[in-house]
């Protein structure tokens, strides 16, 4: 049962740090204006049963709600809202124009749920079943990043059992599933968009295989497959302000950047320390050149790029500034999408598992 526990109150601590109490694993920033000031963060959390069981392990999970609080030196939050589900492995907001901020939850059960910020607390609008209750939702992208618009547009899951699953809008505000596939060996760790050309949709798994999909063309066969890694693929990202650009992360530590006009050669890579879960580009197209990344067992880390975005693209890349105030795996990461603090630097939230600690930094 999915329980609203609805916690806005003007006297809540304000704070920098937060204990989860679940392992934390995900983080998203609200990008609707006038929204800025909204972020999320998911919890998971494998429940204890008996060695000898033969019930499936039950996950259970909490979507937090935060609001960020700029009134002085030290940017804060205040706990809102809490919304109890089972596990959540991710959750995008949709970056639909002119619209309430709409957020899409992928949990442990083989459901995506929406939910719309509606005065002070996220309301359910529509969940989707993409798979049987014993399969996960592994992560989710919406394929409007760029395009905007009024409508929701489409979303893009990966499932556990090595499916993706593609939905897209239904009548009324809704989704409903188009299609789902079969696309990797083992766990499809990750499926993104293509911002730039939305038929096209990448995933990675852990069958060291990077793939890109063409809705066109149907799902027999993808487009392309990549298995030049040397670890699972684990996170992908379509630069939102660089067209062809997108960055790629795997287990082996390393990020590289590809060419989607021949995504078979790596244009840059860099070695961040630990296995990559999780890369976000800078919102902002002035900072276009930074990459935001969760390094699973070596904190968080921002990445410069040189040369991206110019004429003569530079292999470079140097690593200009990171967290390692989190002592465990270093999962859920994100940019704010509001204006620049008075340092001229970029709120960033960030959330580790082991030690269910949740935090604000800047860079």
């Amino acid at each position: 049962m999915m329980i609203l526990f609805n916690c806005f109150n003007p006297l809540n601590i304000s704070m920098t740090t937060f204990d989860t109490i679940h392992p934390a694993d995900s983080l998203e920033f609200c990008p609707t204006n006038g929204f800025h000031d909204l972020f999320v963060c998911g919890t998971y959390k494998l429940l204890d049963q008996e060695p000898s069981s033969k019930v499936p392990q039950t996950r259970t999970g909490q979507c937090l709600v935060f609001r960020v609080i700029t009134d002085n030196e030290t940017p804060s939050f205040q706990k809102l809202q809490v919304v109890d589900l089972p596990a959540i492995p991710d959750m995008k907001w949709c970056h639909r124009l002119n619209a309430l901020p709409l957020l899409a939850v992928a949990d442990s059960e083989g459901n995506i749920t929406l939910y719309e910020w509606r005065e002070h607390s996220l309301e359910r609008t529509d969940s989707v079943v993409c798979a049987t209750p014993d399969l996960l939702c592994l992560s989710l992208d919406w394929s409007n990043r760029r395009t905007g618009g009024s409508a929701p547009g489409s979303l893009v899951a990966s499932l556990s059992n090595g499916n993706l699953c593609l939905l897209t809008a239904a009548q009324g505000s809704g989704l409903s599933v188009q299609e789902t596939w079969h696309a990797h060996d083992y766990e499809p760790w990750i499926a993104a968009w293509n911002y730039w050309d939305t038929n096209v949709i990448y995933s990675g798994g852990d069958d060291l295989k990077l793939k890109a999909w063409d809705i066109r063309q149907g799902f027999t066969q993808p487009t392309l497959v990549n298995k030049r890694f040397e670890a699972g693929v684990t996170t992908i990202q379509s630069h939102p302000h660089v067209e062809h650009l997108f960055a790629v992360g795997s287990y082996d530590n390393t990020v590289r950047l590809f060419d989607a006009r021949n995504p078979l050669i790596v244009l840059a890579q860099v070695d961040v320390g630990g296995g990559a879960w999780r890369v976000k580009w800078h919102p902002s197209g002035s900072r276009k050149q930074d990459l935001l990344v969760a390094c699973m067992h070596d904190g968080f880390k921002v990445v410069k790029f040189s040369g991206i975005g110019s004429n003569s693209f530079d292999e470079d890349a140097a690593i200009i500034k990171r967290c390692d105030d989190h002592k465990s795996l270093a999962y859920g990461a994100d940019w704010s999408y509001d204006s620049a603090l008075r340092s001229q630097e970029t709120l960033i939230g960030c959330c580790s598992f082991y030690d269910h600690k949740m935090s604000l930094w800047s860079a």
